[in-house]
């Protein structure tokens, strides 16, 4: 568990047994869920009631199960821009996924595939870095981007593809080195290549240039 002091969430899902599950889930790591919704409505007033640290929420939810949960984030990031939430889906749906980035100005979010809760680990480090300010986005999501996009893309040798996509996840020059067995000054040097081949200005903090690549890879 980590020695931080835990966030205040609320959670939107309308799934007892996940809800239930996440709330335990949250409570183990030392966070506490105020409040435990199941729809947009009760999503908005919570968060107007608690003022929490975080949201969590899925993306379809009733009344239609369509994009509820997705379309109360967007609304929730346009009244409250640094309002951190990371959204919870099912699917890969690019679509939804854009949606959110585009919503206030990038950073404080996240979206994650459903999958992505069985790794305890990563989901609570998830959260960590929504709250800190970052921008996370599910592997699988970013591999469904680069698979839509063609010329420049298409320059980047293997190696490359490889740390842009960490990139876009949000991970740092050090965590994309152990995950590659590599040296950091070789992903540098990969991140300077990938970024004059895209034609993105360089940036030094890490969600800024996130944001770069999730931009590219959106147009």
């Amino acid at each position: 568990m980590s020695d931080t002091p835990g966030f205040r969430v609320i959670l939107a899902e309308d799934s007892v047994l996940l809800r239930d599950g996440l709330v335990g889930l949250l409570g183990r790591f030392g966070h506490t869920v105020v409040a435990a919704v199941s729809d947009p409505d009760g999503l908005h007033e919570a968060v107007a009631a608690h003022e929490p640290d975080v949201v969590v929420t899925d993306v379809r939810m009733p009344p239609g199960f369509q994009a509820e949960g997705l379309r109360a984030a967007v609304e929730l990031r346009q009244e409250r821009p640094r309002l951190p939430i990371l959204v919870l889906s099912q699917y890969v749906e690019t679509r939804y996924a854009t949606e959110l980035l585009d919503a206030g100005d990038g950073t404080h979010v996240g979206y994650l595939l459903k999958d992505r809760i069985g790794d305890v680990d990563e989901f609570v480090d998830a959260l960590r870095r929504v709250v800190a300010g970052g921008t996370v986005v599910d592997p699988e999501v970013v591999r469904q981007l680069l698979r839509r996009r063609r010329d420049p893309v298409e320059s980047l040798t293997g190696r490359e593809r490889e740390v842009l996509a960490l990139v876009a996840e949000g991970r740092s020059n050090s965590a994309i080195a152990a995950a590659l067995h590599v040296a950091e000054a070789s992903v540098a040097k990969h991140i300077r290549s990938i970024l004059i081949k895209l034609g993105l200005p360089p940036a030094e903090e890490t969600h800024r240039r996130v944001l770069a690549v999730l931009a590219f890879l959106r147009s």
